[in-house]
């Protein structure tokens, strides 16, 4: 199997390269990115300067690349509709007229704000914020291609993400942590999302529907996150529990509720809770 990732210097995207490169069953590995550690240079918002022959060869293209900071994304919208709908969308037409099998990261953001709602992968996206409907513009540009699939992602846990460097910068500081609450996802962990991107990779024409939702089976605040950091660490993380101001939530909701009623169907992932996979995830942390 050869692979082209799109993104390849994102947080992810580190991830997936280290599993694929242990994984016997991958060939070769096309990192396109525009840092300069990448194999081939790509500006999404020049996409059609891109040299595509340099797919002619691959089988698979995960797609990670975006400007994915929502106030970012409000802040200054053309620029990143340009990169995160019209450059991207570009790309992946390009990479489907190659004949690629293309796994598109997309965002729960794509569902909007219903209170008290429960997304599925049938649910209607009703995208309101900026960031949302640049994930949905994508998703609905390719719905119904069989090679292209999108995989919706929840908040994603690991040791390195910025809120639990957050908490762990504070714990050697001696300072008290500002938690906001409300503020709940069905939080997964990054293990998760590549154990989901190397089921794709080996299942992919298996699996019928254009999306997947990878949530967590737990709604989890992020007051629930740092309790659960203070069940492993040896030193006690204070904190505060603050409300944040209103402009936090014009760009992101307070609560986004979604399950998935696949992953366990296509036994993509194993049924745990949020604790096991917080603890697996953060069990390699040092303080």
């Amino acid at each position: 199997m050869n692979i082209a990732l799109v993104g390849s210097t994102g947080y992810i995207a580190s991830f997936l390269l280290k599993r694929f490169m242990k994984e016997a069953s991958v060939s070769q590995i096309l990192k396109i990115d525009q840092n300069e550690t990448a194999d081939v240079f790509l500006d999404l918002c020049h996409a059609d300067k891109f040299d595509y022959t340099k797919l002619n060869n691959i089988d698979f293209v995960v797609f990670t690349a975006a400007v994915s900071g929502p106030d970012k994304c409000a802040a200054d919208f053309d620029v990143c509709w340009k990169i995160n709908v019209e450059g991207t969308i570009s790309f992946i037409h390009k990479a489907l007229d190659k004949g690629c099998r293309v796994l598109f990261f997309s965002s729960d953001a794509v569902f909007g704000n219903i209170p008290g709602h429960i997304y599925t992968e049938e649910s209607e996206t009703k995208a309101t914020t900026p960031y949302g409907r640049m994930k949905k513009a994508v998703e609905d540009e390719f719905r119904g291609n069989p090679y292209f699939k999108a995989i919706r992602l929840s908040y994603v846990i690991s040791a390195n993400d910025r809120f639990i460097k957050y908490c762990l910068c504070c714990v050697q500081k001696n300072e008290r942590v500002d938690v906001f609450h409300p503020f709940y996802r069905n939080c997964i962990g990054v293990s998760d999302v590549v154990d989901v991107v190397m089921w794709f990779v080996e299942h992919f024409d298996e699996y019928k529907p254009d999306v997947l939702n990878v949530a967590g089976k737990e709604f989890v605040s992020r007051v629930r996150i740092v309790d659960e950091l203070n069940r492993i660490l040896d030193k006690e993380l204070e904190y505060t529990v603050s409300t944040p101001k209103s402009d936090f939530f014009e760009n992101r909701p307070k609560m986004t509720q979604m399950k998935s009623n696949f992953l366990q169907k296509y036994r993509i992932l194993e049924d745990i809770s949020f604790t096991e996979k917080f603890q697996k995830e953060i069990k390699e942390i040092n303080i």
